[in-house]
């Protein structure tokens, strides 16, 4: 089953959850409005909503709060993009000005501090206090990646584990908490709900692996954003760190010197830095791990086409280009 095969499947949820994200996210507030709306209808891939929507499925759930926390689910998400880009100074994403770029900065943390209210205002609607307490719990871990990664930047002392430690939580959190959602409000026992949730956290660092790949790897067309983005903002991701520790004397100074000060300066050195120590084929194979760990995890769950659909997005997450 591939992308394509795997939206088909869901394309009628799917619709009710664009349908809800449109309806939830209007506010009297205009600039919300305009703000809200250019960030939700960007291009995004709505990943994390899918998430939800299979996982739930493939527990043969039946009512109809899937379609909210799937839209709470994106909600929280498009709130830490446009807080990252704040932080970051972005000025593209998925292909398009970032919204920071386009109404300010104070705009776009007020937007987003509007999106992570009203999904709290949505996920209290449930009723659920379990579903409560897995979001609160995520959106602080996301919250503290966060800050783990704003001290890291600029950091070349920083190692692969605490870099693993950075995306498991300010990435692969949400992934985790959407795949364990479908399984809560279908009420499985908390052996299914703790294998689901393992299953998105791996997905999760996948995919932030192969993002990190991309930055190197992919074209600015592709990705929908400024490649090198990262080592511009002096953020080292693994293939940095990689490149940093199996590099000779020079390469190691250029990347110590392109971690610290941020900037253009020394990309050509850290690119063949990065080309010479194969840090871009180690960073794939350890997101290959991730999957393979993700799909053993499925294991448990009873057969379906969503079953089969989940483990597809898992080999997404690591053959796609953008």
């Amino acid at each position: 089953m591939d992308i394509t095969e795997l939206q088909m499947l869901i394309q009628d949820d799917m619709r009710i959850v664009n349908q809800l994200i449109q309806k939830r996210l209007h506010s009297e507030v205009a600039l919300i409005n305009q703000l809200g709306h250019y960030i939700i209808n960007s291009g995004g891939k709505r990943l994390r909503p899918m998430l939800l929507l299979l996982s739930a499925r493939a527990f043969a759930y039946t009512g109809e709060h899937h379609y909210q926390l799937a839209t709470v689910i994106e909600f929280i998400h498009t709130a830490t993009l446009l807080h990252d880009d704040v932080v970051d100074a972005s000025e593209l994403r998925r292909g398009k000005q970032t919204a920071n770029s386009v109404w300010g900065n104070e705009a776009s943390v007020l937007v987003g501090d509007f999106l992570y209210s009203r999904a709290f205002q949505m996920m209290v609607e449930v009723h659920n206090e379990r579903v409560m307490e897995i979001l609160s719990n995520a959106t602080n871990i996301i919250a503290e990646g966060e800050v783990l990664q704003l001290l890291n930047c600029h950091n070349p002392e920083t190692t692969e584990e605490v870099y693993l430690q950075v995306i498991r939580s300010k990435t692969a959190k949400l992934f985790e908490a959407a795949a364990q959602l479908g399984a809560v409000i279908s009420e499985q026992t908390l052996e299914q709900e703790l294998v689901i949730a393992k299953y998105g956290s791996h997905l999760g660092t996948a995919f932030q692996l192969i993002d990190d790949v991309l930055d190197y790897s992919a074209n600015t067309e592709e990705l929908g954003k400024n490649v090198w983005d990262d080592l511009v903002e002096g953020k080292p991701t693994l293939p940095l760190i990689y490149a940093l520790k199996h590099g000779n004397m020079a390469q190691q100074e250029k990347i110590r010197m392109a971690i610290t000060e941020g900037g253009k300066e020394h990309i050509e050195e850290v690119i063949t830095a990065i080309r010479s120590t194969q840090a871009i084929d180690y960073t794939a194979k350890i997101a290959e791990k991730e999957v393979e760990q993700a799909i053993a995890a499925l294991a448990k769950l009873p057969p379906s086409p969503y079953k089969t659909a989940l483990h597809s997005l898992a080999n997404f997450s690591i053959h796609r280009s953008y």
